[in-house]
């Protein structure tokens, strides 16, 4: 990682919205996800999603919030990208204790967001979403909470898995043994979704519903399916 993306001699300064946050994280699922991707990797890939999602012609004065951002590499995305003002809000402190983005941090719940009415020019969610634990209550919340904070011409942008034919035959794949022990990635992507089964599973088995929840709040400029995932992004209703 670059040296001016992080700021590893402080310790974040967070903006506590809750009491405490969620317990955090599983050792087994955590050990996976370093062995599927490397921080610098998971940046650029996030650097590759902006610009198809349509950040590089953004102004870079926008506020711009990440929300489940975790350790912050979609923020260091965003930051190498040259924006300014950005900001990042997780539930889980122990995730953003290492996060050394220099972004400003909340401990919130995203179900609650800590911004005013109309306040931010754009917000992102880069797979955070299949994590929620009650669908789709836990969806329409999060949404809800979006298109309120949004200005009149924020935009919302979105990635997250969806059953497409080939997150089928990765699936399939993926459970045969000999392949697992030949190839890392998909070992580690195996035990990762064996360790978040129940709402992985939850979010893939209501299409219908996550796409009826998203046009009821954005105008979509881009929803498509591809290679296992749903690329959003949507202009506030």
């Amino acid at each position: 990682m670059n040296t001016s993306d992080t700021a590893n001699d402080r310790t974040p300064v967070i903006e506590r919205h809750v009491h405490s946050g969620a317990v955090c994280c599983n050792p087994a699922w955590e050990d996976a996800y370093r062995r599927f991707e490397s921080p610098e990797e998971e940046i650029e890939k996030f650097i590759r999603r902006l610009r198809l999602l349509g950040f590089k012609t953004r102004s870079r004065n926008i506020r711009v919030a990440e929300l489940f951002c975790g350790r912050g590499g979609g923020l260091v995305a965003l930051k190498r990208l040259g924006f300014k003002s950005i900001e990042g809000v997780d539930l889980s402190e122990t995730l953003l204790l290492q996060n050394q983005t220099g972004a400003t941090l909340h401990l919130a719940d995203c179900r609650d967001l800590p911004f005013e009415d109309a306040s931010l020019d754009a917000v992102i969610i880069h797979g955070g979403l299949h994590h929620l634990p009650n669908l789709p209550e836990d969806l329409e919340q999060v949404l809800s909470e979006i298109h309120r904070v949004l200005n009149n011409d924020g935009t919302f942008h979105a990635v997250e898995p969806w059953l497409t034919p080939f997150l089928r035959f990765v699936h399939a794949v993926i459970k045969i043994s000999a392949v697992r022990k030949l190839y890392s990635k998909g070992d580690a992507l195996a035990v990762m979704i064996e360790h978040e089964r129940d709402t992985y599973e939850q979010w893939l088995s209501q299409p219908t519903a996550i796409r009826e929840l998203l046009s009821k709040y954005f105008n979509a400029k881009t929803n498509r399916t591809a290679w296992g995932k749903i690329h959003f992004t949507g202009l506030k209703r």
